[in-house]
């Protein structure tokens, strides 16, 4: 639960929401945040059987890449909803459930739109797509007034990022080729701010984006490059480390230039990375 504690802190204090309701809540990214997006998708990237699900609601499979709640789901219960945002592919977005906000994630998608195309799932641009037919069919429940109101108002979680270096950069020959780590950083980023510009124009206020985890110490990232042992590989880390740092600092510039944008970068490397290394101190 520790490493939940940035999300929630910085939810409540940097978007000051104590003590009240936040009308709705927008989720947009890859598998850390995806609900169920892909579950009808044709793609190898899907989470909608067991043992997915087993300590979740019913203890079924939903979507989520995880065995119960994902951090998403804590968040949206500490800012007082009682239901989770629906996926805006599935049959439970529509109607009064849109009210409370919806999840365009998508596992394996990115900043990248080249890596949702290559797992056939919904790129980053696509799921800005969805989230301006959203926004339309808000205006047809709520009227133009209360739907503009409800999306300034609401609060947006951006987690993107890691597919694009493990499930892409990494073992893309051609892209690995082409560009260094800190190249492909330039061209994520230059997507994340395309990206929040966007967000910003269709009435977006509240936002949040989270950092890249400690990427070395994923499992997976583990078998893959960590070369037959069990420890996290150093340069994944340093590259994650690095695009962290460049993430704040276009953070600031989208800050500065967006006037009304109150934009918070949540830094969830170094909770993460405690909690891996120094799993007796949490």
């Amino acid at each position: 639960m520790k490493f939940l504690a940035p999300f929630i802190f910085l939810t409540f204090l940097l978007f000051e929401v104590k003590g009240q309701i936040v009308p709705a809540l927008f989720i947009f990214g890859d598998s850390i945040v995806d609900v169920g997006n892909n579950n009808d998708l044709i793609t190898l990237i899907k989470a909608n059987f067991p043992p997915y699900g087993r300590d979740f609601v019913d203890h079924e499979p939903t979507g989520r890449f995880s065995n119960g709640k994902l951090a998403l789901d804590i968040i949206a219960e500490k800012l007082g909803f009682t239901d989770h945002q629906p996926a805006y592919m599935s049959d439970k977005a529509n109607g009064e459930m849109l009210l409370i906000g919806a999840n365009f994630a998508s596992a394996a998608s990115g900043y990248y739109n080249a890596t949702a195309i290559l797992y056939n799932t919904i790129s980053l641009s696509q799921q800005l797509e969805n989230y301006r037919e959203y926004k339309n069919k808000l205006v047809d429940i709520t009227g133009k007034s209360n739907a503009s109101s409800r999306i300034s108002r609401g609060i947006h979680l951006i987690s993107a990022g890691s597919s694009d270096f493990l499930q892409n950069y990494y073992i893309n020959p051609l892209l690995f080729a082409t560009n260094t780590p800190d190249t492909f950083s330039d061209i994520l980023l230059n997507s994340y701010d395309h990206f929040i510009q966007n967000l910003y124009e269709l009435g977006a206020r509240r936002i949040g984006v989270a950092t890249l985890p400690p990427l070395g110490c994923l499992p997976a990232a583990i078998t893959a490059f960590g070369h037959g042992n069990n420890h996290c590989v150093a340069r994944l880390n340093n590259n994650a480390i690095s695009f962290n740092n460049k993430l704040r600092h276009r953070s600031q510039r989208l800050t500065r230039r967006l006037s009304k944008l109150k934009l918070v970068v949540l830094d969830i490397y170094n909770p993460l990375y405690t909690l891996i290394t120094e799993p007796a101190e949490n």
